[in-house]
C-alpha cells in the first residue's frame, strides 16, 4: 500500500474518533495529566499512530513523504539560500581536525561524507515574521538576533518545511530571524554528514553576523546536533554563539539510561526504536549479510547456466533448504547462543570489571571496532549483528560526537536551556546532560572511554563549568513543542523565549527590544479551543505534589531569569506553567548512575529490540531477500569507489553509488502535512490578528482592585472584576508594546540575589508571571524596589530604601514624573494615560498625582498615609524610612520619614482630593 496523504488518513481516522470518545468518557484516568487537554490527548495519540504504520513502509518512503512541499502562511517570509562552497570546506576541516586521525578512520575516511547526490547542494531557509521584516528594512537596520534551528527526526526523517510551524513561532516570540539547514539525512548519509552541513551553516552565519547575534536551537536529534556542534567550535576555537536551546535532544545512542528501559505511556516514540520494512538503504548488510549476498550471486549465476528460467522456482527452495545457521542469523539480525563458553568477564576487555554487573556479566556491551555487541540475557549470550541507529554503525555508537553525552567535558559552553518532557524516555540522559554541563568534574567518561580516547583525561579539568537552565516538565512527551496548538507547548514556546532573549542580550551585554504580548497572545482555554475536560474532572488548580509548592511562573521573552546557582537552574515546570523545585540529585535516576555504566548497552532495551526485531524480520523476510538479491546484482555491476581506500559505512549511498545513480526528485505538496502545519499555525495566527487590533486600538489603563495579585494579568482582573474600560480620547496614540531585556548577572556566582532585581528594575523591565524564583535563590529575590517620585520629593532628606511588597508586577520602574508644566504627565518619555484640568507647576503639585507611582492592589489607606508624610503603620514596618520621608517632604517642607499616631489618624480621616479630571467630552 503506498504511503501518501489518504493511507495515512485512513490509517489514523479510527484512532482519532477513538480518542476523541474515550477522552470524555474515561476523564478520571486523564486527571492531573497533559491528556486531560483534549487538543494534546489526540495530538500525541495521532503521532503514535502515525509512527506505528510507518514502520511498515520503507525509509524512502517516509523521507519522501515528510521531505513533501508545504505551504507557509502569507505573514511568514521565507527565503531559501545556498550555503557557499568556501563554508563547507571550512566546516569539513574542522571536523577533520575534530575527529583527530583515529576517528577519521573510524568513520572510514575523510572524503565519502562530503559527497552529495548529482544536482543537490546543501540550502538553508530564512524564516522571519514579514512584519519583522518590513519593519527592519523600512529602517535599513540589520538584525541583532538569529536563532539556527536544526529540526529532529531520529536523523532520518523531517524537513525543514515540515517543522517550519515550530520555527515561526520561536521567530515571531523571539523578534528573530531563524535559520535552518536542510542537512542530509541517514541512513543513506550517516554521521558525519548532517554534522558536517549543520556546521557549514553555522560557518555562513559567521559571515554575515556576529557570534554574538546568533544563538542554537534544535530538538531531539536536532539537540543532540547542536551539542557536537557547539564542542567542535569550542575545541577547534571557532567563536561560539551566544546560547543553545536543547528541547528533548537525543545526546545517548546506546540507550543505556534507565528511562529508556521502562514503560513509555506518556510518550509517542516506539518503545523498541524505529523499525521498517526492509529496502535498499535499511536495513544495511551485516557481515553475515555480505558473505550470503556474494555466495547467492555466484551460485545463481551458475544454477542459471545450467538450468533455464522455468527450473529458477526449484532453485530457490533449494537453496532456501539449505540455509545455513549464519545464514538464518543474518535474516533476524542476531545470534542467540544457549551454551555460552566465554563467561568470564574479567578476561573481557570490553566489559571492564569497574562497570556495574561488571565479573558477572559477559560479553561486548560497550560499542568499539572489530567485533560486534553482545550481551547475556537469561542465561543466553545475545550477539547483535544488525546495525541499531540509522544515524552510525554499531561501532561509533558511543562516539563522543554520536553520543554528546559522552564527551570528556562539556565545560566551556555558552548558556544551555535544556528542555526535558517527564514523561518521554529520553528523559534521563537529558537531565544527566545538563549536570554533567553544569558540573563537568562530577561526571567524567567512564574509564573503558578513557582508555580508548587517552587525551580526553586532559579534558576533563581544560574548561569552566557551562551555565545550564534545567526545566522537567511533569508528564510531557517528547518535544512537545511539535504540539504547538496545546497548552503546555505555549508555555515551552515562552520559556524558550525568555531565555533567548536573555542570552542574547548577555552575549551583546547590550539591551534586546523585545515584543510585548501578553495580551494578544493568550495561553487558555478562551481563546484556543481546549478542552473543558479540565473543569468537568475537577481539575480546576494546577498540579501540585504534596512536598512542594509553586515558586515562581514561566516567563515570556523579557522576563527576568532567576539566578544560577552552581551553574545550574534547576526546575520542575507543570502543564499550567507553574514552576517547583526539582527533585534533590538523590531523587534523580540517571545521576546514580556509575561513569562506567554511561554508553554500555543494557539489558532492558536490547530485549525490547530483539523482540521487535524477530517480528518484523519474519514478517518481510520475503522483502529482506529481495534486498539481498538486488544488491547482489549491484554488486555485480560495480560500485565507483573513493580514493585512499575509503571505506563508508554499508548503509551510505557514497559507498553504494551506481554509474547511473539518477538524481534526486524534486519535492511534491502534500496536503495532508499542509492541514497538520496550518493547525500548528493557527495559534500564531491568532496572535498576529489580536497584535494588528492592539496596534489600532487606543491604549486603555486599567487599575487593579486591592485584592487583586501582582502576578494577574490585565486581563484576568478585568474578567473577573468586569471593569470597564475608561473612555479615552480619539487622539489618544496606540500603546507601546516593547519590552527591554538586559543581563542582570545571573550567571554571576558572586551576584547577590537582591542586586539581581535591583538591576532588573534599573532596566524598567515590568515583569509579570516571570519565573524569578529559583529553588536556591534567596526569598529576597522575590522583592522589588518602589523608588519615590519627584512630584512628592519636596525638601525631604530620607536616607532609607523604600521596599515593598508590591512583587514583580510594580509600575514602580515609571519613576520621576518629567516636564510637570504640561497637562499630560510623563515617565521616562511614557505619558500617563490621562490629562489633568491644571499643569503641575513649582510647589504646588495636583494631589491626584501624589499616588501614581503606587501598585496595583496597595490599599488605599496605605497611599493616604504616604501622600500626607506619615509614618506607616506596624503592618508595612518594612518600608524604608527614607521613602516616606521623601514623599512627607511635599506639604512639610522637613521630612525624616517619621510620624505620630495622631498625624496617622488624622491621614486616615482626611484624604487628598483631586481638583478635577478632564472629561471624555471635553477632552
Amino acid at each position: 500500500m503506498p504511503f501518501n496523504t489518504f493511507t495515512i488518513g485512513t490509517a489514523v481516522t479510527p484512532t482519532v474518533i477513538e480518542t476523541y470518545v474515550s477522552h470524555y468518557l474515561d476523564r478520571k484516568d486523564l486527571h492531573g495529566k497533559p491528556t486531560a487537554h483534549i487538543t494534546y490527548h489526540e495530538g500525541i495519540r495521532l503521532i503514535r499512530k502515525f509512527l506505528d504504520y510507518s514502520a511498515h513502509h520503507t525509509v524512502e518512503e517516509i523521507q519522501t513523504f515528510t521531505a513533501q512541499w508545504i505551504p507557509h502562511p502569507q505573514w511568514v517570509k521565507v527565503d531559501v539560500i545556498k550555503i557557499p562552497a568556501a563554508q563547507i570546506t571550512e566546516a569539513a576541516e574542522a571536523i577533520q581536525a575534530q575527529l583527530g586521525p583515529k576517528g577519521v578512520q573510524a568513520v572510514g575516511g575523510k572524503s565519502w561524507w562530503q559527497w552529495r547526490r548529482p544536482g543537490t547542494e546543501l540550502k538553508a531557509e530564512w524564516i522571519e515574521m514579514r512584519r519583522d521584516y518590513s519593519e527592519r528594512k523600512k529602517e535599513d537596520a540589520h538584525s541583532n538576533r538569529v536563532m539556527l534551528y536544526v529540526h529532529g527526526g531520529a536523523y532520518f526523517f523531517g524537513s525543514v518545511g515540515l517543522h517550519r510551524y515550530q520555527m515561526q513561532r520561536h521567530a515571531r516570540k523571539l523578534k528573530a530571524r531563524v535559520f535552518a539547514p536542510e542537512y542530509r539525512l541517514a541512513p543513506q548519509f550517516p554521521f558525519p554528514c548532517g554534522l558536517h552541513d549543520c556546521l557549514s551553516a553555522y560557518m555562513y552565519l559567521l559571515t554575515i553576523q556576529d557570534p554574538s547575534t546568533i544563538i542554537l536551537a534544535g530538538d531531539s536529534a536536532g539537540g543532540g546536533m547542536v551539542v557536537s556542534m557547539l564542542v567542535t567550535l569550542r575545541d577547534q576555537g571557532i567563536p561560539l554563539p551566544a546560547g543553545a536551546i536543547l528541547v528533548s535532544p537525543w545526546v545517548d545512542l546506546t540507550h543505556s539510561f534507565p528511562s529508556v528501559a521502562g514503560e513509555s505511556k506518556l510518550d509517542y516514540i516506539p518503545p523498541h526504536g524505529f523499525m521498517q520494512r526492509p529496502s535498499a538503504s535499511w536495513p544495511p548488510p551485516n557481515a553475515d549479510d555480505m558473505q550470503a549476498i556474494a555466495k547467492h550471486a555466484v551460485e545463481n549465476l551458475i544454477q542459471a547456466e545450467k538450468k533455464g528460467v522455468a527450473s529458477q522456482k526449484d532453485i530457490k527452495k533449494e537453496q532456501e533448504a539449505k540455509l545455513s545457521q549464519d545464514e538464518q542469523d543474518a535474516v533476524h539480525g542476531f545470534s542467540v547462543d544457549s551454551r555460552p563458553t566465554n563467561v568470564d568477564a574479567l578476561s573481557n576487555e570490553n566489559n571492564p570489571t569497574g562497570t556495574e554487573g561488571g565479573g558477572t556479566r559477559p560479553g561486548n556491551t560497550i560499542p568499539g571496532q572489530d567485533h560486534d555487541l553482545s550481551i547475556m540475557i537469561d542465561g543466553e549470550m545475545i550477539t547483535i549483528k544488525d546495525q541499531i541507529q540509522m544515524y552510525a554503525t554499531n561501532q561509533l555508537i558511543s562516539h563522543p560526537l554520536v553520543s554528546p553525552v559522552l564527551q570528556p567535558s562539556l565545560g566551556g559552553l555558552p548558556p544551555l536551556l535544556i528542555l526535558t518532557g517527564g514523561g518521554e524516555m529520553l528523559r534521563d540522559e537529558q537531565i544527566y546532560l545538563a549536570h554533567k554541563a553544569a558540573n563537568p568534574a562530577a561526571y567524567p567518561p567512564g574509564e573503558a572511554y578513557l582508555n580508548e580516547y587517552p587525551e580526553a583525561r586532559e579534558l576533563i579539568e581544560k574548561y569552566k563549568p557551562t551555565d545550564v537552565q534545567l526545566q522537567v516538565w511533569d508528564d510531557l512527551c517528547h518535544v512537545a513543542p511539535t504540539l504547538s496548538f496545546t497548552r503546555p507547548a505555549k508555555y515551552m514556546y515562552r520559556s524558550i523565549a525568555q531565555f533567548g532573549a536573555w542570552a542574547l542580550a548577555r552575549a551583546q551585554k547590550a539591551e534586546i527590544d523585545i515584543l510585548d504580548d501578553d495580551d494578544v497572545s493568550v495561553i487558555g482555554s478562551d481563546s484556543d479551543s481546549e478542552s473543558t475536560s479540565d473543569e468537568a474532572s475537577g481539575d480546576k488548580q494546577p498540579s501540585r505534589r504534596a512536598d512542594s509548592i509553586s515558586i515562581a511562573r514561566v516567563g515570556k521573552a523579557g522576563d527576568a531569569l532567576p539566578a544560577f546557582h552552581n551553574h545550574l537552574v534547576r526546575q520542575r515546570v507543570d502543564r499550567h506553567g507553574n514552576i517547583y523545585p526539582l527533585g534533590p540529585h538523590s531523587s534523580l535516576p540517571a545521576l546514580q548512575m556509575s561513569p562506567n555504566e554511561i554508553g554500555v548497552i543494557k539489558p532492558g532495551p536490547v530485549r525490547k529490540w530483539m523482540a521487535a526485531k524477530k517480528m518484523w524480520d519474519t514478517k518481510f523476510a520475503r522483502q529482506k531477500r529481495a534486498v539481498q538479491k538486488q544488491r547482489a546484482n549491484e554488486m555485480a555491476k560495480g560500485y565507483e569507489t573513493f580514493a585512499n581506500d575509503e571505506v563508508p559505512p554499508p548503509s551510505a549511498l557514497a559507498g553504494r553509488r551506481k554509474r547511473d545513480t539518477t538524481k534526486e526528485e524534486k519535492p511534491r505538496r502534500s496536503y495532508g502535512l499542509a492541514l497538520w502545519a496550518m493547525w500548528g499555525s493557527r495559534h500564531d495566527k491568532d496572535t498576529i490578528e489580536r497584535e494588528e487590533k492592539a496596534d489600532r486600538n487606543p491604549e486603555i489603563a486599567v487599575i487593579a482592585p486591592n485584592n487583586a495579585d501582582s502576578h494577574t494579568s490585565t486581563a484576568a482582573i478585568t474578567s473577573t472584576t468586569h471593569l470597564a474600560p475608561p473612555f479615552v480620547s480619539a487622539k489618544s496614540r496606540s500603546r507601546s508594546r516593547r519590552r527591554t531585556v538586559t543581563d542582570a548577572g545571573q550567571a554571576d556566582e558572586n551576584t547577590p540575589a537582591g542586586a539581581l532585581v535591583g538591576s532588573r528594575d534599573a532596566a524598567a523591565t515590568p515583569v509579570i508571571g516571570s519565573a524569578l524564583a529559583n529553588t536556591d535563590a534567596t526569598s529576597g529575590a522575590q522583592q522589588a524596589s518602589r523608588p519615590a517620585t519627584a512630584s512628592t520629593a519636596g525638601t525631604g532628606t530620607g536616607t532609607g530604601t523604600a521596599i515593598g511588597d508590591a512583587g514583580v508586577g510594580s509600575y514602580a520602574h515609571l519613576g520621576p514624573i518629567e516636564k510637570p508644566d504640561r497637562t499630560r504627565p510623563t515617565a521616562g518619555n511614557v505619558a500617563y494615560p490621562f490629562k489633568l484640568a491644571h499643569p503641575l507647576s513649582g510647589e504646588e503639585a495636583n494631589p491626584s498625582t501624589l499616588t501614581l507611582s503606587n501598585v496595583p492592589g496597595i490599599s488605599e489607606k496605605r497611599d493616604v498615609v504616604e501622600s500626607r508624610g506619615l509614618s506607616p503603620p506596624a503592618s508595612r514596618a518594612g518600608m524604608g524610612m527614607g521613602g516616606v520621608g521623601q514623599e512627607a517632604g511635599l506639604e512639610a517642607g522637613q521630612g525624616t520619614g517619621q510620624g505620630t499616631g495622631e498625624q496617622e489618624a488624622e491621614g486616615e480621616k482626611e484624604r487628598p482630593r483631586p481638583e478635577r479630571f478632564v472629561t471624555a467630552t471635553e477632552l
